[in-house]
């Protein structure tokens, strides 16, 4: 998703000294420290696998020293969002959601942060036929509502149906749009409550299967559909728009109360059989959310160590730039600290509408000062520098260097140079625009980037755009902007999820994720080719040597960092591990030391 959306907070959230604050997408693979040792601050991303129906057979693996009871305290600045799966696409909502949500598919995250995909409510990760175009799931035995009540997959069915309706906008669209072959899906089905079903679904009760018939293969589907918002929703208890502030739970814990914008409480969920789930450990007896204090404020109660935020964790504000040396210059604070690289990737969008030669831009790319740049955002703590469009944590991505970035981050303005000398454009005129407003540190980093830009043969112009109107405007096909700061980060880890929204050709128009304007017919070939490979494997070195190819040929962006995120926890919270889904604590896995 784009910064503006799920993966990513808006921009400006965005501070030096690791506490960058991004939301979080279904894609993973790598994580931070753990509960018992603390930071080390070189968490490696493993390779995302696909599990086997014995690593879908719950229960989940036990947490060593773990213990039941007590209740832990996430403090984080603002309330959810939404709580009703279908109306979940943020990560501060999928974080919660991860206590009450299961779909068919999730993420089981191993310490340390590899992850493999699962079958949840599932057996298994599915079964895929007539080249991706035909999927089918059966259902675990034993699944139950919050109620005691059998969940079936009629429910799950609901869940997806759901997703079709008028007040379900905020959701992931990827499977309606599948399933009736159009982006304008809710022209062809507008959800379950006019007494209709999808015909492209299909439920066998006495089976227990669910089989989705595709109108355009997606051999991925399995992926995607463990996304909250394909989430189950029982038929019985659906309450329509009242859903989001009263969800009923099909995981380990259960909605108690909700003081919106003051306080969450979770309870246990006694009808969540932990044989069922694979992913998921239950060890506090609640979770008691506080919304409101901002990060700082968070940072200072969880350094005091004091009463009940001896329980606390930091809920998704991440350690600020002002404590940012401190926690991790004494021992015992970095101790108590989680972190990890931020799944996606922050970049520079090059315009090639308006820098149309190639040469131009692999100068761009040769100029681009990353050492400055995170030394403005405070150096190593707050990331690694990115070289390309695949983040760590996709499945089979390969790292590569093509513009020497590793080894001379501050950038190579002479070779810069003389690529703009060969293709006669120097004193090229380079329009650079950020979002401007609630953070300094891109003030900051103008100076570095101009510099760079004219040490470089260029003529750099800087028009900052104010914050609340970025988006808008750099996502116009007629903008003037020749480089536009901006992010992205997958809804699953996959390289789909990264290279077709942001190199697809034909997807270029206002308000789209193709900022860089790319349309290039073998690009788009090459999309269009990859996305339907049935085999998994093939399919992920496909995207991997498509990365390659396209920063290689076509140099359409200038990757910056892969950021990282600082948590801290207090000294009776034990379990604490990143989520490399959400970019947060793996809630589930925390326990409460006596």
């Amino acid at each position: 998703m784009s910064i503006s959306r799920r993966n990513f907070v808006i921009a400006t959230s965005v501070a030096a000294g690791g506490s960058m604050v991004l939301s979080a997408c279904s894609s993973g693979g790598g994580g931070g420290g753990t509960g018992g040792g603390g930071s080390t601050s070189t968490a490696k991303y493993s390779a995302v696998t696909i599990g086997t129906a014995d690593d879908s057979t719950g229960p989940a693996p036990e947490i060593t020293g773990a213990r039941k009871g007590g209740t832990i305290h996430p403090i984080g600045p603002d309330d959810f969002s939404h709580l009703d799966p279908q109306r979940i696409y943020f990560a501060w909502n999928s974080t919660v959601g991860n206590l009450y949500i299961r779909c068919l598919t999730g993420y089981k995250i191993a310490s340390g942060g590899a992850m493999k995909l699962v079958g949840d409510l599932a057996t298994d990760t599915g079964t895929m036929s007539d080249g991706g175009k035909t999927w089918t799931f059966t259902l675990k035995d034993g699944l139950k509502w919050e109620d005691g009540s059998e969940l079936t997959v009629d429910d799950v069915r609901h869940g997806i149906e759901r997703g079709f309706a008028s007040f379900t906008t905020e959701g992931a669209t990827y499977l309606q749009s599948a399933l009736t072959g159009t982006n304008d899906f809710r022209s062809v089905y507008k959800g379950p409550y006019g007494g209709k079903h999808l015909s492209s679904v299909v439920t066998d009760t006495a089976k227990k299967t669910i089989t989705f018939h595709l109108k355009e293969a997606r051999p991925d589907l399995n992926w995607t559909l463990a996304m909250q918002s394909y989430g189950a929703v029982p038929v019985k208890h659906d309450t329509k728009e009242k859903y989001d502030k009263d969800p009923v739970s099909c995981g380990p814990y259960r909605i108690k109360q909700h003081s919106v914008d003051k306080s969450l409480t979770l309870v246990r969920n006694t009808h969540w059989d932990p044989a069922t789930d694979a992913i998921r450990n239950a060890y506090p007896d609640s979770f008691v959310f506080e919304f409101g204090p901002e990060a700082l404020q968070a940072t200072d109660r969880l350094i005091a160590d004091s009463g009940t935020d001896q329980y606390a964790v930091m809920a998704y504000s991440g350690v600020p730039a002002e404590r940012i040396q401190k926690v991790l210059g004494t021992a015992d604070l970095k101790a108590r600290t989680v972190d990890g690289l931020l799944t996606g990737l922050y970049y520079y969008a090059i315009n090639c509408k308006r820098i149309t030669d190639v040469k131009v831009r692999q100068a761009l790319n040769y100029a681009w000062p990353l050492e400055q740049i995170r030394r403005i955002y405070g150096g190593p703590s707050a990331g690694d520098y990115a070289t390309t469009v695949l983040s760590p944590d996709i499945a089979g991505r390969v790292k590569f260097d093509i513009y020497g970035k590793l080894t001379k981050p501050q950038g190579d303005t002479a070779k810069a140079k003389a690529l703009l000398k060969e293709a006669g454009k120097l004193g090229q005129k380079i329009v650079y625009t950020y979002p401007q407003g609630g953070n300094d540190a891109y003030d900051k980093t103008k100076v570095v980037i101009a510099d760079a830009l004219k040490q470089a043969g260029f003529d750099p112009v800087v028009k900052p755009v104010e914050s609340t109107s970025y988006y808008d405007q750099v996502q116009q096909i007629d903008n003037q902007f020749d480089v536009m700061w901006f992010g992205w980060s997958p809804d699953w880890p996959t390289g789909y999820t990264l290279l077709q929204p942001l190199f697809d050709g034909t997807t270029i128009a206002n308000g789209a994720n193709n900022v860089s304007q790319l349309n290039v017919p073998w690009v788009n070939a090459a999309i269009k080719k990859d996305a339907v490979i049935p085999d998994a494997t093939k399919a992920n070195a496909s995207w991997a040597a498509l990365d390659r190819q396209i920063m290689e040929k076509e140099a359409p962006i200038i990757p910056e960092t892969y950021q990282r995120r600082y948590y801290l926890y207090g000294d009776k919270v034990g379990g604490g591990e990143f989520d490399p889904l959400f970019s947060a604590f793996i809630l589930y896995k925390l326990y409460a030391k006596a």
